[in-house]
């Protein structure tokens, strides 16, 4: 394979080489000859062999005939012609039973193909509408050699100027042609009927569906005429609509967000209502956008290609990576394909394909190359309207300021001097199972285990210190004599070694039969000492054995 020559470089900005790119080279060839749009790149497993195949419904430019291709690795596996441009290719399952292998539809002219293990299982055809008398009369002057090629081309430009209704899609082809390939287009295609199928009052362009045909659905269509429509479903008119500055070069449905590129080279995101959430402005031209899904991390993001050779990736305002190509990318395309799960496929202005595959261990961050206020300074905040009860707690704060102030900082003085209280009383009777003394750091804490009568009582006693060991300690337990009975309510205490977690054991043994719990106090003393360096107070629970006696 080639190796690409495109580099990488992080949300920062900064240039980055494949060592610490997110990307994987896998394929580029500039000479592939693939012109085509993002609406017309598709990834299914067509054969139901786990290898996922990439399926392109090419242009054919310069006058060459669109054919449908279907690529495997960085080769072409199939082709077939097309009697249309394609405007867009899908695949969906039609089928219940096991293998359920993938159809493709393949929208084309004034049809909609279905394909079927890649071969023509299925065509839908838009209703006919009567094409302009005018240049119905042109093209069977053409057809009877009444009139050339260049004539034919002057009549065609003045009708598209003046007439109301458009031309048909084999004039308006014929209007891009040069003039050396005219004569053979008239040749091929004088004999062919003409056909108009779109009368609406503007053309969707551009289309997103979210939800479910038989339950709830919303359709978002982005128009020539600069406008979004939101449909719903059983609407036969548009319930919103998003009034644009500029024409969309774009439309993606991120999660609730609609994302929309505009030719003013900027990334607008706005609710389904048509409330405008945020815009972004692109250093360069937007060529064309898709949407990124990484299943793995639950990612959803919009690529956006640019035409000074950048592809950019954003989750909603925020630029998570810049991928830098030879050339200005004209479709992208992320998904599985052959057995990788998460490749971007890309094809370029002059034909070429690359492809990369994300690394597994790349993680998209926020990037910091987003300067100026956080995002979070752009958000509204929902601020609830006045009410009565409000106002008069303004009106009451004005008039005793002063007065609250001082109360409430008595009330703080208070809470200080309490706690400092209580802080000392803890110290003094060494109430807290943490030694605040630097000569014995000790740490207490007790667990115990049982049922009962007869419970296990475990004191972990640890010495904190980092050198120096801590010797002549005594355990002395304090409980009630009527409640509960020990073997040992004193004993010493070996030597703890510095960073060592010393388990010491007894039972303790629940004398009442009603079930009554109480406290067993666990004194950690010094020798020759009458004040305990630690303490710890343990609840005891009820006694399950003698309840159910």
């Amino acid at each position: 394979m080639a190796a690409a020559s495109s580099s990488d470089s992080d949300a920062c900005g900064a240039e980055s080489n494949e060592a610490n790119s997110k990307w994987l080279d896998a394929h580029y060839d500039p000479m592939a000859n693939i012109h085509t749009f993002s609406a017309c790149l598709a990834l299914a497993d067509l054969h139901g062999d786990g290898e996922y195949k990439l399926v392109v419904g090419d242009l054919g430019p310069g006058g060459q005939q669109p054919r449908l291709k279907v690529l495997k690795g960085p080769l072409v596996m199939t082709e077939s012609p097309l009697p249309a441009l394609p405007a867009a290719a899908a695949t969906f399952l039609m089928e219940q039973h096991e293998p359920r292998t993938p159809a493709l539809a393949l929208a084309s002219g004034p049809c909609v193909y279905v394909y079927k293990n890649l071969r023509p299982y299925f065509k839908f055809s838009l209703p006919q509408l009567p094409p302009n008398p005018l240049e119905q009369d042109l093209w069977n002057q053409a057809k009877e050699d009444r009139i050339d090629p260049l004539t034919l081309k002057e009549m065609l430009e003045s009708i598209r100027e003046t007439a109301e209704e458009p031309l048909s899609i084999q004039s308006l082809r014929f209007l891009q042609l040069e003039l050396s390939e005219m004569e053979a287009f008239v040749n091929q295609h004088k004999s062919n009927s003409i056909k108009r199928q779109m009368s609406l009052p503007s053309v969707p362009v551009f289309l997103e569906v979210s939800g479910q045909f038989d339950v709830e659905f919303r359709l978002a269509a982005a128009c020539r005429n600069g406008n979004i429509y939101i449909l719903r479903r059983d609407s036969k008119h548009p319930k919103y609509c998003i009034e644009l500055s500029a024409q969309p070069v774009g439309l993606i449905r991120v999660h609730k967000v609609l994302v929309v590129g505009s030719t003013q080279d900027s990334l607008h995101g706005f609710t389904h209502k048509g409330k405008k959430l945020w815009t972004v402005q692109m250093p360069a031209a937007i060529l064309t956008m898709n949407l990124l899904e990484q299943h793995s991390r639950g990612l959803q993001a919009v690529m956006a290609g640019l035409a000074n050779g950048e592809v950019r990736i954003y989750r909603d305002k925020a630029l998570l990576n810049v991928i830098h190509t030879p050339d200005a990318v004209t479709s992208l395309c992320f998904g599985r394909y052959g057995r990788e799960d998460n490749t971007l496929i890309m094809t370029t202005r002059g034909g070429g394909l690359i492809i990369k595959i994300l690394k597994r261990t790349a993680v998209f961050v926020e990037g910091g190359s987003e300067v100026g206020p956080p995002p979070a300074q752009a958000m509204k905040l929902n601020v609830p309207r006045k009410t009565r009860l409000y106002v008069d707690q303004t009106l009451r704060e004005r008039e005793a300021g002063t007065a609250m102030h001082r109360a409430f900082q008595t009330d703080l003085y208070l809470l200080r001097l309490r706690a400092a209280r209580a802080y000392l009383q803890a110290l003094e009777s060494s109430l807290s199972p943490l030694s605040t003394t630097a000569r014995e750091p000790l740490k207490l804490h007790a667990v115990v285990q049982g049922l009962g009568p007869t419970f296990k009582l475990t004191l972990h006693l640890q010495n904190t210190s980092t050198t120096r060991p801590v010797l002549g300690l005594l355990v002395c337990f304090l409980y009630n004599e009527a409640l509960y009975s020990l073997p040992r309510a004193f004993f010493k205490v070996p030597l703890l070694v510095p960073g060592l977690n010393y388990p010491l054991e007894t039972f303790v043994e629940s004398l009442s039969n009603k079930g009554i719990s109480d406290i067993i106090k666990v004194l950690v003393l010094r020798e020759g000492q009458s004040a305990p360096l630690l303490s710890a107070h343990v609840n005891m629970p009820g006694s399950e054995g003698l309840a159910a006696a």
